[in-house]
């Protein structure tokens, strides 16, 4: 019976080990692809248009406290100026958040987990949807520019995987993004 007892206890001193290694390497498969998600967010510039500008000592620069969390909810804009004739179609606003053309204006995207206003609540599903086909949650409607959607949906099914992964692990920012308007009639 003493027999039977430590070798119970054994087996299960083993499985508990077993089980450890294993969520060590899922730990550690998790830390790699945020780290692989923030070396791609970074390389394709995603905090260029997802984290507003601010004034700084050296002129503009992001506002990491609203790390990729689209344009500021409390930035009311007036309309956007009117477009020239020509080949300068496009204005920005000042935190490059918010971008007028020829498609009316759009805002760009709360890309934080957070669930009531970023992307807390999606799948990674309907990530890849979204930048797979340009739509938002892959049947909304159009992403507008300057979101440059075709370069991120040529993306291989892992780096996807390791943005959405990274997404998901910075702070949740609360801030609703207005929605897009459509250009000004003339």
């Amino acid at each position: 019976m003493l027999l039977k007892s430590l070798l119970l206890v054994a087996a299960a001193g083993i499985g508990l080990v077993l089980v450890t290694t294993a969520m060590s390497d899922t730990d550690r498969d998790h830390a790699r692809s945020v780290e692989r998600g923030r070396y791609l967010v970074t390389a394709m510039g995603c905090n260029d248009c997802h984290t507003p500008l601010k004034l700084g000592p050296n002129g503009p620069e992001p506002d990491m406290t609203r790390m990729l969390s689209g344009h500021p909810a409390e930035m009311a804009l007036p309309p956007a100026p009117g477009l020239p004739e020509g080949p300068w179609n496009t204005v920005a606003a000042g935190t490059l958040t918010a971008w007028n053309g020829p498609w009316g204006t759009s805002f760009t995207a709360n890309l934080t987990p957070d669930p009531e206003t970023g992307i807390g609540r999606w799948k990674e599903a309907d990530f890849a949807a979204t930048v797979r086909t340009g739509r938002h949650l892959g049947r909304g409607r159009n992403l507008l520019p300057p979101m440059p959607y075709q370069n991120v949906a040529a993306l291989t099914d892992a780096d996807l995987h390791d943005v959405f992964t990274y997404l998901q692990s910075i702070p949740a920012i609360a801030n609703r993004v207005p929605q897009p308007l459509p250009p000004a009639r003339q």
